[in-house]
């Protein structure tokens, strides 16, 4: 199933080397992830916009243009997906424990964002976090640090 998934990644962003590969697949998982947050609610604010797109850019050291790109690609692939759990899977398959934090704190950024958190948005932060095996005093603590910060 994870080859199935990391096919499909790959596909889906047309790359050609391994290397890239993995890469790409690694972006494209954490923005299929913000992306959900920020659209649960049925509402893209142009402020979730800006924040996904500072923390994909801060955490992958991307440019606009890649930037943009990799966002189009994920809200392709949203609307074929009805899960989280590939997205997530990866994740647990190749990010260390303190980048799966540090995609969980910009998540809680998204979510805050348009100064408005969502009971929606609250929820699938939390889910999510659950099928990333974070605890829940990192769950707090992320959502502290995107609040106060």
């Amino acid at each position: 199933m994870l080859t199935n998934l990391k096919s499909a990644l790959r596909e889906l962003l047309g790359t050609t080397t391994e290397v890239e590969d993995d890469s790409r697949a690694r972006e494209l998982a954490a923005a299929g992830l913000m992306l959900e947050v920020a659209t649960v609610d049925h509402h893209l604010d142009a402020s979730e916009m800006q924040t996904l797109l500072q923390e994909l850019g801060q955490q992958f050291h991307l440019d606009g243009e890649t930037l943009h790109n990799l966002v189009e690609r994920a809200r392709n692939n949203a609307s074929q997906n009805t899960s989280v759990y590939p997205f997530t899977r990866y994740v647990n398959d190749h990010f260390t424990q303190e980048e799966k934090f540090d995609l969980l704190t910009g998540m809680w950024r998204i979510a805050y964002a348009d100064l408005n958190l969502d009971k929606y948005e609250e929820y699938t932060i939390r889910k999510i976090a659950d099928l990333l095996h974070m605890s829940q005093s990192d769950f707090i603590r992320a959502k502290v640090i995107a609040r106060d910060g």
